[in-house]
């Protein structure tokens, strides 16, 4: 009997690599869906008895997904595939009533012996189904469609995944759990960098510090900008119980900083099969308004392609938007390296 499957995430990237993750001797149909609320309509619709459901994303993400498919007591079996691997994500999920968590991105070895241990699937004695040619075939698309791939869906997608990295060694070495967004990506002048940033001017400053990268022809800059009155809250977790002045301050920015701009970098490097060697962090600024920050720097950055990635700690008055700047000669480089998740 043909098994409906439901792979829903708002990156055509993901939609794709989880498309070719499943085996192809399986008997299914397939459907997709970008976001949590497309996918609730789909299940009522009988087209998701097991559902491969992201975390992260825009209109309703994972877990009011999770929480959704709970409430109305509806007929589907939930993996969770996700970039966000922290431990408490993992917690959350299973008590939502997930049945597996499962890292991206995830490989048809690991995915294949998850679906037997559940009875989901079993392989073909003949092997792997393929066309005349040779090549492997795709389970047939019930509704929904994988989408165009462009370079800045693939570029959305590593830092997805690099973000989720980053934000696992945050939360345990903090023990906390670091509440994630959607990365953003756009192509823009320096004179257009602040209003990119999801960061408000309101009544705050901030404090700044920038850490270049460089390898296999792809150079940048990391930009960890953190709220001020964000220290307080940092000198309690890090276990600091002294007076806050500018050099503490300073200290728990480059703490930060260390974490987040290494573990990103490193996740974007590693799927891009390279190495990243890093320069020495350089503060850009304390208690300065954004605007103040950004055009003191502006000569720096010219045109840039830039990911922002903003993290919030869950209870804690603590957020941090991380910049990741990627020169305009890199470009070329970085598309290359990226041509693996076109194909």
């Amino acid at each position: 009997m043909t098994t409906p499957v439901l792979i829903c995430d708002d990156s055509s990237v993901a939609r794709k690599q989880m498309a070719r993750t499943l085996p192809s001797d399986w008997d299914i149909e397939v459907s997709f869906a970008t976001n949590g609320e497309e996918a609730i309509a789909a299940i009522k619709e009988g087209l998701g008895d097991i559902l491969f459901l992201d975390l992260n994303m825009p209109v309703m993400d994972g877990y009011q997904t999770l929480e959704e498919i709970k409430r109305l007591d509806l007929p589907s079996m939930v993996i969770v595939v996700s970039g966000d691997i922290q431990p408490e994500a993992h917690k959350r999920v299973k008590n939502l009533g997930a049945v597996e968590f499962i890292k991206k991105p995830t490989s048809q070895e690991a995915l294949g012996e998850l679906l037997e241990k559940f009875g989901l699937y079993s392989p073909s004695a003949q092997g792997p189904a393929s066309s005349a040619s040779g090549t492997k075939t795709f389970p047939t698309i019930k509704k929904g469609e994988i989408g165009k791939i462009e370079y800045q869906d693939c570029i959305q997608e590593i830092a997805n995944v690099a973000m989720g990295q980053a934000a696992n060694l945050l939360a345990r070495l903090l023990n906390v759990f670091v509440k994630l967004p959607v990365p953003r990506v756009n192509i823009l002048e320096a004179s257009e960098l602040q209003m990119a940033l999801s960061l408000t001017e309101q009544a705050d400053t901030y404090s700044a510090v920038c850490q270049g990268f460089i390898g296999s022809g792809i150079c940048g800059e990391a930009l960890l900008i953190f709220s001020d009155s964000s220290f307080t809250d940092i000198a309690k977790l890090l276990k600091y119980n002294g007076e806050i002045d500018r050099t503490v301050e300073l200290e728990l920015l480059m703490e930060v900083a260390s974490i987040l701009v290494g573990a990103c970098t490193n996740g974007i490097a590693q799927q891009l099969d390279t190495n990243f060697s890093q320069g020495h962090p350089v503060v850009l600024g304390q208690h300065v308004k954004v605007s103040e920050l950004i055009k003191a720097n502006s000569k720096r950055w010219k045109k840039t392609m830039a990911i922002e990635i903003t993290y919030e700690i869950e209870n804690y008055n603590i957020s941090c938007d991380l910049l990741l700047l990627f020169t305009e000669d890199s470009l070329d480089n970085l598309n290359k390296r990226l041509s693996y998740l076109m194909d």
